[in-house]
């Protein structure tokens, strides 16, 4: 239990990456997690299977991460709850579809802006007063490809870029309350996004194998992996603080073929 007695807040928490946090933190950090999203029928489901298995439980809270007011409210009523923040994970995201510059509008990425970046800069200027309270941390999930770059992906490569940059800074002033700021950046990580791409793909089976073979592991990263590695940074790794942690199964190492043919 290396996380009992602590409260922990994840966005974006009903599925994918979030769900594995929140699993993670419950069953084995003994911890105490809100959680939000947009979809409150998984949100709920997630939230009454976690607290069947514990030890620690977990809250569910409808949230849109996009609207700024929805987070305060986020932030404001896990505090009044349990009196405490100790751990912050901005999670919520999205990918769109990958596509030339030229198919997206400045609308398109404004709106993109809004969800991916400027949710998780409001997350933390509302929490930090209460993480400051208690020396806590922050998790920042950014990806591999902000720092390799993605075909089809100006728009999500730009955000997820700026993420880890706001990290490192955040992590440089917040040093003076003993609070840590750290990002972790998944590569391939097998998730409902994943699957629906697969589904898509005109060849299913060849498509999870290209996603498997794409890591020198030869398989993607799972959800409970991802909270794993946040549950370690919020619990153990007490002297690390603004570090971008890799989380890709070796896919960024190694030569492999770059040019793209028609």
């Amino acid at each position: 239990m290396r996380y009992k007695d602590k409260v922990t807040i994840v966005t974006g928490g009903s599925k994918g990456i979030g769900a594995g946090c929140v699993r993670v933190f419950v069953e084995e950090g003994g911890a105490t997690v809100v959680f939000c999203s947009r979809n409150e029928q998984e949100g709920k489901a997630l939230e009454a299977d976690a607290n069947r298995k514990g030890p620690g439980r977990a809250v569910f809270m409808r949230a849109d991460v996009s609207r700024v007011d929805d987070i305060r409210r986020l932030v404001d009523e896990t505090a009044a709850r349990f009196g405490r923040i100790d751990c912050l994970i901005n999670n919520a995201g999205w990918h769109p579809p990958h596509q030339p510059i030229d198919a997206f509008s400045i609308e398109d990425f404004r709106s993109l802006l809004d969800l991916n970046l400027v949710s998780y800069f409001a997350a933390c200027k509302f929490a930090l007063p209460h993480l400051r309270k208690v020396k806590g941390n922050i998790i920042n999930m950014s990806s591999l490809v902000a720092s390799m770059g993605q075909a089809g992906a100006t728009t999500y490569v730009a955000t997820k870029g700026a993420i880890t940059a706001f990290t490192r800074a955040l992590a440089v002033d917040e040093a003076a309350y003993e609070v840590r700021v750290n990002a972790v950046s998944p590569g391939n990580i097998y998730t409902p996004l994943w699957q629906e791409a697969i589904d898509a793909a005109p060849d299913p089976g060849q498509c999870r194998a290209d996603g498997e073979a794409a890591q020198l592991l030869g398989r993607m990263g799972t959800i409970e992996e991802a909270g794993r590695l946040c549950l370690f940074l919020a619990a153990d790794a007490t002297f690390t603080t603004g570090v971008d942690h890799i989380l890709s199964g070796g896919a960024e190492l190694a030569y492999g073929r770059k040019t793209r043919r028609s």
